[in-house]
C-alpha cells in the first residue's frame, strides 16, 4: 500500500512538472511592453499662478501638448488668479487627491514656498516652473535667467541713448508682480545693464503686476507726469505694447521712444509680431519651460532619475532686424 502511494505521488509530480516549468519560464510583465501590463498611470498637478497672463496660457499649452503625447499621463490644471491663498489651496487639494507629481509656477516666492516644502517633504517630486520658492524644498526648477535678460534688456538702453544722443535718457519702468521672482530679477538685472551709460536714468518705477489693463493705467499717469520720456522698459509684452497703445494715443512721437518688452511669445498678438509691427523695438525671448517639465516628470518618475536641482532655459534678443525669421523658428502663423 505504501509502495502504491508513492507511485501515484510520482506520476501526478510528473504530469505537474510541465504547467510548473511553463510558468517559471513566462516572461515578467513590463509596462507598455507586449501582451504585458497596461503601464503605470502617473497623476500631476499642475498649479498656475494665473491663467489671465498670455504667457502662462502658452505654458499651459506647452504642458498640456507635451503630455498628450503620453497616455499614461492624467495632468490636472488649476488657475490661482493672481492669489497666494488660492494657489495654497489648490496645492493643498492635489495633495489630498494623492498626485504622483507637482508641476507649479508659483504667484510669488514667500508665500508659496511652505506648501511646495509641505509636498516635497511628503516625498512628492515638485518642479518649480519660472517663478522661484525660497530655500531648497523642491526636486528642480526650470526657467530663464531672468537677471540675465534684465541686464540684456538694459545693455540695449545703454547703447541705443548713447546712440540717439539722449542725455539725459529717461527711462519709465513697468514691473511685474513685486513678490515674484522675475520682478525682481529683471529689475535688478535692467540696472546692472544700464550702468553702462550714466546718462540713463530710471525716473519712474511702477508695478502694473504683469497685466496690460493695470499697464494702461499707469502709462497714462506716468506719461502725463514725466511729458519727456525716452524709454519705456516693460517686464512683459503685454504691459509693453499697452504703454505704446497710451503714447500713440496721447500723440506722442512712439518713433522718438524706445518700447522694451520681455516673453516673445509668437502669437497673433504675441511679442515678436509687436516688434514686426512697430509696437516693440525689441523683446527677449523667454521660454516657458512646458514641455521640459513633461520631459522630466516622466524620467522622475519612470526611470527614478535623480535630475538636476535646475535647468536654465536660452533666451534670445528679438529687434527688426531678426523678428521675421524668430517668428517662423518659433512657430508663429499669420
Amino acid at each position: 500500500m505504501h509502495v502504491r502511494m508513492v507511485q501515484l505521488r510520482l506520476m501526478l509530480l510528473v504530469l505537474a512538472l510541465p504547467v510548473m516549468l511553463a510558468a517559471c519560464t513566462q516572461p515578467t510583465s513590463s509596462p507598455g511592453g507586449a501582451g504585458g501590463d497596461a503601464p503605470r498611470r502617473w497623476r500631476i498637478g499642475m498649479s498656475q499662478a494665473n491663467n489671465a497672463e498670455p504667457w502662462h496660457q502658452a505654458m499651459n499649452a506647452q504642458i498640456a501638448a507635451a503630455a498628450a503625447r503620453h497616455p499614461n499621463i492624467e495632468i490636472e490644471f488649476t488657475d490661482a488668479r493672481q492669489n497666494n491663498a488660492q494657489q495654497i489651496a489648490d496645492v493643498e487639494a492635489f495633495l489630498s487627491k494623492g498626485i504622483d507629481l507637482l508641476i507649479i509656477s508659483p504667484n510669488e516666492a514667500s508665500p508659496l514656498t511652505p506648501i511646495v516644502a509641505s509636498a516635497f517633504q511628503r516625498g512628492i517630486p515638485v518642479i518649480v516652473l519660472d517663478r522661484k520658492v525660497k530655500g531648497e524644498q523642491y526636486t528642480m526648477w526650470i526657467g530663464a535667467d531672468n537677471r540675465l535678460i534684465g541686464r540684456k534688456a538694459g545693455e540695449y538702453t545703454a547703447r541705443w541713448c548713447r546712440e540717439q544722443q539722449r542725455s539725459p535718457c529717461t527711462v519709465i519702468e513697468l514691473r511685474g508682480l513685486e513678490g515674484s521672482t522675475p520682478t525682481q530679477e529683471r529689475g535688478d538685472g535692467f540696472r546692472e545693464g544700464i550702468a553702462a551709460n550714466p546718462d540713463v536714468r530710471i525716473i519712474a518705477s511702477q508695478n502694473a503686476d504683469w497685466l496690460a489693463e493695470r499697464a494702461d493705467a499707469l502709462a497714462r499717469v506716468l506719461f502725463e507726469a514725466n511729458p519727456d520720456v525716452d524709454v519705456v522698459y516693460a517686464h512683459n509684452d503685454p504691459m509693453g505694447i499697452a504703454a505704446f497703445n497710451v503714447a500713440k494715443e496721447q500723440g506722442r512721437d512712439t518713433d522718438a521712444i524706445l518700447f522694451i518688452g520681455i516673453d516673445a511669445l509668437a502669437t497673433s498678438d504675441g511679442g515678436i509680431q509687436a516688434v514686426r509691427q512697430g509696437k516693440l523695438n525689441v523683446t527677449y525671448v523667454y521660454p516657458t519651460g512646458g514641455a521640459e517639465a513633461i520631459e522630466w516628470a516622466l524620467r522622475i518618475l519612470e526611470q527614478r532619475e535623480t535630475p538636476p536641482r535646475e535647468i536654465i532655459l536660452d533666451t534670445e534678443e528679438v529687434t527688426t532686424a531678426n523678428a521675421d525669421a524668430m517668428f517662423q523658428k518659433y512657430g508663429g502663423r499669420e
